[in-house]
């Protein structure tokens, strides 16, 4: 096969319509655009929620409310028998090892560790946040826990 012998699929290439090309063509004298009107001048283009002019219809129902979800902080969840299955016993587990084993996605977002499991191993987490039963079954593991 060369370069000479490529061809389009047979049906893929059109001509384009040949629009106002007199009566007879089918689209000619307003080539298809209607009569006057916005939509038949040249460069035309509304939005979507535009209502010719009237209050568009986002403007015109109240608003009630607050969303929190810009400002709330989103936390990267780790569990402690994550930590338990990863981390050797005096271990000192920050973000950056997190994210090496794997565990997050990030080491620069905030981290909570959540209670989920067992952990058998005495390490040190140095996390954003910890639930009171992660706490617990560190704490009573012989870890430590340090917030940041």
């Amino acid at each position: 096969m060369n370069l000479h012998d490529l061809s389009p699929v047979p049906g893929s290439r059109r001509k384009p319509k040949r629009l106002g090309m007199g009566l007879g063509s089918g689209q000619g004298k307003t080539a298809g655009k209607g009569h006057k009107g916005q939509k038949a001048r040249a460069g035309h283009s509304v939005s979507l929620h535009f209502e010719g002019g009237q209050m568009p219809l986002s403007r015109r129902i109240p608003k009630r409310g607050f969303s929190n979800f810009r400002h709330a902080t989103s936390y990267q969840i780790v569990n402690v028998h994550d930590l338990s299955e990863r981390f050797d016993s005096g271990a000192v587990v920050g973000a950056e090892e997190l994210a090496a084993a794997g565990l997050i996605a990030s080491a620069s977002e905030p981290v909570k560790i959540l209670g989920d499991g067992d952990i058998s191993k005495g390490v040190t987490i140095k996390a954003n946040a910890f639930s009171s039963s992660a706490k617990s079954k560190i704490e009573s593991a012989g870890g430590h826990i340090e917030v940041i």
